[in-house]
């Protein structure tokens, strides 16, 4: 079966686990889409998962086990990540992929070695400034890498390593905030502060808002609070903005980011790679507190690009006073000549036409590879014939 060349190919994306992880996924998807490949998306059981692929519209969605590797516990990971190699494996067995494509973390690389066995062309795309361990493995196998950050290049161990950016999905463009605010329930004149912890949420930045925003809001009584608080953290941050008698939106999860940081004048963030490709294509000035546990404290790293080139400005989580991170939003909030420097260095660095590039390279392969026959356009529309719709979820 694998060496079949079919009319329509059949790409896998294993982007499971976080939403950095799963939504530059999906922006590739849909690039793959528009070039009439059928799109096989591998995610995790994960909540965030479940929510975010609600929008993928005309792809089929599986759920593969999770897998983890966590210290200690090396046995549990080699049987999770075996039983995932099956599961994928035994999917592909009915309709093989033509290329199969892992955005990063372990729950991707089962689908590679899957797909590969049956004879796919292989890619992998790392994010962050620091590539995964996951990805540090894949590497060695893959056909094509690409990276988000040109730093990353020289530390994946392939003779082909591409820098394109990471892939945003298109709604996430330049909006007026007003609308923005409105459908979220705020106010459409006031600023707003948009505080998030990455698709889990982050308790550690969920505190330090918490205990500086009395403070902030003497000094700029006109704001507004947003605060994505994540789904384990939510009842929390409710009791404690009652506490406050402080008016915020609370939400655990937004799958319509784009309309969050539409609304927001300033972010407190994670320094999450997909989260920093989402702020610069918003153009939204941000305090970055990365996660202090991230692997090889590639979030800093993340984080620490960015500041370099002037477009966003870091804090420490654990060295962090809430005065002091009051006053550093007051800062941003009330320098209007520097928020548009900063906006000016974001554009800098967004990289529109990252997830046409990847597709355009998955397509021109597996056509070089002689996976499939016939020919897409770039950025070619599905058929008139062809309806866009849901596919059911399949867990295995």
């Amino acid at each position: 079966m694998s060496g079949a060349r079919p009319d329509k190919p059949l790409v896998a994306i294993a982007c499971g686990g976080t939403g950095g992880h799963l939504f530059p996924g999906l922006a590739v998807a849909e690039k793959l889409a528009e070039r009439r490949a059928d799109v096989m998306l591998l995610i995790s059981p994960k909540e965030v998962d479940q929510q975010a692929v609600k929008s993928a519209i005309g792809m089929e969605v599986v759920v593969l086990p999770a897998v983890g590797l966590t210290r200690g516990r090396v046995f549990k990971f080699v049987g999770g990540f075996l039983g995932a190699y099956r599961a994928a494996k035994t999917r592909f067995r009915s309709r093989p992929p033509q290329a199969v494509l892992a955005m990063g973390g372990f729950t991707s690389a089962p689908p590679v070695f899957a797909g590969r066995s049956l004879g796919a062309v292989s890619f992998l795309h790392d994010s962050n400034t620091i590539p995964g361990r996951a990805n540090r493995l894949l590497a060695h196998f893959v056909d094509q890498a690409f990276v988000g950050f040109s730093e990353a290049a020289g530390l994946l161990h392939s003779a082909n390593v591409l820098a394109t950016g990471t892939p945003v999905r298109p709604q996430f463009e330049a909006v007026h905030p007003a609308a923005c605010r409105v459908s979220l329930g705020l106010a459409a004149d006031r600023p707003v502060l948009l505080v998030m912890g990455g698709s889990q949420g982050a308790a550690g930045i969920n505190d330090l808002v918490l205990k500086a925003l009395p403070e902030l809001l003497q000094k700029i009584p006109t704001l507004q609070v947003l605060h994505l608080s994540g789904i384990g953290e939510q009842a929390k941050v409710e009791s404690a903005y009652e506490q406050l008698k402080i008016k915020a939106v609370i939400k655990p999860f937004l799958t319509e980011m784009e309309l969050a940081l539409g609304a927001a004048t300033v972010a407190v963030s994670r320094a999450g790679a997909s989260t920093l490709a989402e702020l610069a294509a918003m153009e939204l000035p941000a305090l970055l507190i990365p996660y202090p546990a991230s692997a090889d404290d590639h979030q800093f790293f993340n984080a620490k690009a960015f500041v370099d080139r002037g477009a966003a400005r870091l804090l420490d989580q654990k060295a962090t006073t809430p005065t002091e991170l009051a006053a550093q939003l007051q800062k941003l909030l009330e320098d209007e000549a520097g928020t548009r420097e900063m906006k000016t260095r974001l554009k800098a660095l967004h990289t529109p036409q990252a997830a046409e590039l990847i597709a355009e390279k998955i397509m021109l392969l597996m056509q070089a590879r002689g996976k499939w026959i016939g020919s897409a356009p770039a950025g070619g529309q599905r058929s008139s014939h062809e309806p866009l719709r849901h596919k059911q979820a399949v867990a295995i």
